[in-house]
């Protein structure tokens, strides 16, 4: 029994009891949250019209979408509606890329129409990746060859052209942690174009969007339908089509959004420091930064310009860590220099050797 007459028993009491209340609050998932942000892109403007057609103008039908759907998703009271653009203005595929990550969103969904020298019809929706055809490759090629009409491309995009399907290469890397949710949110898009739109399904495909790359979270660009194509340039620039396919994309975020809420739970959440010493002997603490299947180098460029980063592999899947320390404080401060760099959801694990074990472990059995 503690005797809370004394000073020193009390204090350490009162300590055991936070950081219970603490592991228990993140254990079950209540913590609290931000507004969940969603940036809106509409593809193209100002003096880029996008993808010729004889009737339509896609800049105008993205950006009609693009405003239906804010309109929607900014009923729900938790989430956050930001814009790329809102009128008819041209910005750069950079600019794109920096306002989705200083608003620190948890989605970018980007709009366009598709065109081609046929009677093609249907959606699709990218998600950053390698061209799995040629095909894919010119769709990507297309909408990359905006950054010609950016003022100093050379120097501000280093090099990049977007006539090379090697180019593109290097730049997928740096999304692969955000693919999976990339390609969940995809296929929630797809399956309600098809079932609810009864639209033709192209599928979901990957490929090297620049404006896609410039971002740190899971991003899609969706094709929603050839305005070379008489009846589906139609649907599109009509007000009923905008708000059917608006209406279809905002459900996908609303699922998505539902099953990310339903399945958060922190794997290793940081914990508040509440021991004497924060040096833990036998103890590696490391911040896990990404994971995937394809093993990566790991080189600063593959890793936004963290040096030092580690790979291990459980089971199947590549694991990548950024620093090693046996010091709780100094892995801390790295967790905030591998989210600045823009992994958001890098978080903390620890090893006894090569075995993995439970951060609030260690915590608690210091106490």
């Amino acid at each position: 029994m503690v005797d809370l007459r004394k000073k020193g028993d009390f204090y350490s009491f009162s300590k055991v009891v936070l950081i219970a209340l603490i592991l228990l609050f993140f254990q079950a998932g209540i913590y609290a949250q931000d507004n969940f942000t969603v940036v809106l892109d509409a593809g193209h403007g100002g003096k880029d019209p996008g993808r010729p057609a004889k009737n339509y103008v896609e800049k105008d039908i993205a950006l009609d979408i693009v405003l239906k759907l804010g309109d929607k998703l900014k009923s729900l009271d938790d989430v956050n509606v930001v814009y790329t653009r809102e009128k008819d203005v041209f910005v750069d595929l950079k600019e794109r890329g920096r306002i989705a990550n200083d608003a620190d969103a948890d989605l970018f969904v980007s709009i366009h129409c598709n065109a081609f020298t046929n009677n093609a019809y249907g959606t699709e929706t990218y998600v950053l990746g390698l061209h799995a055809n040629k095909q894919n490759f010119e769709v990507a090629k297309h909408e990359n060859s905006v950054i010609f009409l950016e003022d100093n491309y050379q120097e501000k995009y280093e090099g990049f052209d977007p006539n090379s399907p090697e180019a593109v290469i290097g730049m997928t890397l740096m999304q692969e942690e955000f693919l999976d949710q990339s390609l969940y949110l995809a296929s929630n898009i797809q399956t309600n174009f098809r079932e609810d739109l009864k639209r033709r399904d192209r599928g979901v495909k990957q490929a090297g969007f620049v404006v896609l790359h410039q971002t740190y979270m899971p991003s899609v660009l969706i094709e929603t339908g050839f305005i070379t194509n008489s009846n589906e340039g139609a649907y599109l620039n009509s007000k009923k089509g905008q708000d059917k396919v608006a209406g279809a994309i905002y459900d996908a975020i609303k699922t998505y959004k539902a099953n990310l809420d339903a399945n958060m739970v922190v794997e290793e959440a940081p914990i508040a420091a509440v021991t004497p010493s924060n040096v833990y002997p036998g103890v590696d603490f490391k911040v896990q930064i990404s994971s995937g299947k394809r093993k990566l180098e790991t080189k600063s460029y593959n890793f936004k310009g963290l040096k030092g980063v580690e790979r291990g592999k459980i089971g199947g899947v590549y694991k990548y860590y950024y620093g090693n320390s046996s010091d709780y404080d100094q892995i801390v401060k790295l967790q905030k220099e591998a989210r600045k760099a823009g992994f958001k959801s890098a978080f903390i694990v620890a090893f006894k050797g090569e075995e993995r074990i439970n951060v609030s472990e260690v915590i608690n059995k210091s106490l």
